[in-house]
């Protein structure tokens, strides 16, 4: 299971559920630089990024995936800028035709005399940081059942869509287990849909990252992710192993309160594909 080939006559996807309540406006990991919001917003536009430059022939952009962002705050719906506002999965060709602006950034870079200078590159923007409202999850994972369902309908041999969900708070309607072990349920030929889980907490318990049991997670919402998350097939492990993290036949793809280097490993491994044609 999880190996038949992405290929454009057999797309695949990503789904990512960001929550945008209110308190995603705190500081990320306790630092002052920027918010949580900020943080997530730029790890998924770098992340859109990457997979543009994946796809990316001598022929231009293939279409290996079609990627949604849903956000989940005082509304809960897509969340693409631009020309893609209202779209619930993109193929990523258009994606990469359509990003909503081109920020200029400053990135240190080597200076080839064993220091480092700032050097203004190219950042493309689909995505922007909020911050307002509860936290409807449940409405939002539905919501993913639903865009998930219809994506199987129309590719029933695909490899399984991948849908993260990246929140830092409770849920403010309801239990979202039962809709997301409904979610995990759902399956391609080649496999069940994939449900992985990072939780930006507030708390200074130390980070947990791909654990295979819940023992050390501090409090009942983690728990609950937890639970709410898909164990990592092998190719995914594998990957994660590779990368230095300390992983089981059981882990899940789970991560808790971890810093941001470790959060862009957790969304690159969750989307690294190595079966394209």
């Amino acid at each position: 299971m999880y190996t038949t080939e992405i290929s454009r006559g057999n797309p695949t996807c990503f789904l990512f559920l960001i929550d945008q309540s209110g308190s995603m406006e705190d500081p990320f990991g306790g630092e002052s630089s920027g918010s949580k919001a900020q943080a997530v917003a730029d790890a998924i536009n770098r992340l859109l990024q990457n997979l543009v430059l994946r796809c990316a022939k001598a022929e231009g952009i293939r279409d290996y995936f079609h990627v949604g962002v849903i956000g989940y705050g005082a509304k809960v719906g897509p969340a693409f800028g631009g020309d893609l506002a209202g779209e619930s999965l993109v193929p990523i060709s258009v994606i990469g035709d359509r990003p909503l602006m081109i920020e200029e950034r400053m990135q240190k870079v080597p200076d080839g005399a064993g220091g480092v200078v700032e050097q203004a590159v190219k950042f493309p923007v689909w995505f922007e940081p909020l911050a307002k409202g509860p936290t409807p999850m449940k409405q939002a994972l539905k919501k993913a059942e639903g865009i998930l369902s219809d994506w199987l309908n129309a590719h029933p041999d695909c490899f399984p869509p991948i849908a993260i969900n990246i929140s830092d708070g409770e849920p403010t309607d309801g239990d979202p287990s039962q809709v997301a072990e409904t979610i995990m349920q759902l399956e391609s030929s080649d496999g069940r849909v994939l449900l992985f889980n990072l939780h930006l907490s507030s708390s200074k318990a130390p980070p947990v990252e791909f654990p295979d049991t819940n023992d050390n997670l501090p409090d009942e919402f983690a728990r609950l992710l937890y639970e709410m998350s898909s164990v990592l097939p092998e190719k995914i492990r594998l990957e994660a192993e590779s990368e230095g993290f300390k992983v089981s036949d059981e882990s899940r793809g789970f991560i808790f309160n971890s810093d941001m280097v470790k959060v862009i490993q957790f969304l690159d491994i969750g989307t690294r594909a190595t079966n394209l044609r």
